[in-house]
């Protein structure tokens, strides 16, 4: 992933939900040059960023081995903007799981208050569909995830620490 849209995961229960930060900064140029005069981190971005956790929940519950991509935003709505020096809390609801995608519920606070809900639908990418392989090499989604400390916090529904995914070790 070249752009993350989350700092870091706060919480993740497999199957249920998960909770991440994103800090909006003067020094990235979409914060500055979005609004000029009104330094904001553009709705879809914040929309990026809550799919990002979400896709990681959907392939998470499929041990990483389904190509998942955002298929549908169902509904987005902003009750104030994500400005300079804010701090947004995300959280994510698993809602649903199919054989053929799944769907999340999300919602974002800054300060205490409701920033932002959204639903999404995500996707699985059948093989030859698009493109070939997977969407990330094991090595680089298991170095985004550490960045993002998903392994820090990440526990399965009894409260347990993840074991090793085999998806995402390397077949050197």
């Amino acid at each position: 992933m070249r752009w993350f849209w989350v700092d870091r995961f706060t919480e993740f229960v497999s199957g249920s939900h998960a909770a991440g930060i994103k800090n909006v900064c003067l020094d990235a140029e979409v914060v500055d040059e979005y609004c000029p005069g009104y330094p904001m981190l553009p709705p879809t971005l914040i929309i990026e960023g809550m799919a990002q956790l979400g896709g990681i929940m959907v392939a998470e519950a499929f041990e990483f081995d389904k190509r998942v991509v955002l298929a549908k935003v169902g509904k987005a709505k902003f009750l104030r903007p994500a400005l300079n020096g804010d701090t947004l809390q995300y959280h994510v609801q698993l809602d649903a799981l199919q054989d053929n995608g799944g769907t999340v519920t999300c919602t974002s606070h800054c300060d205490g208050e409701l920033q932002a809900e959204i639903e999404l639908m995500f996707a699985f990418l059948e093989d030859g569909t698009i493109v070939e392989g997977p969407l990330y090499d094991p090595d680089d989604l298991k170095a985004m995830l550490q960045i993002m400390k998903f392994f820090v916090v990440a526990i399965d529904k009894d409260g347990n620490r993840f074991p090793k995914y085999a998806k995402l070790e390397s077949e050197d």
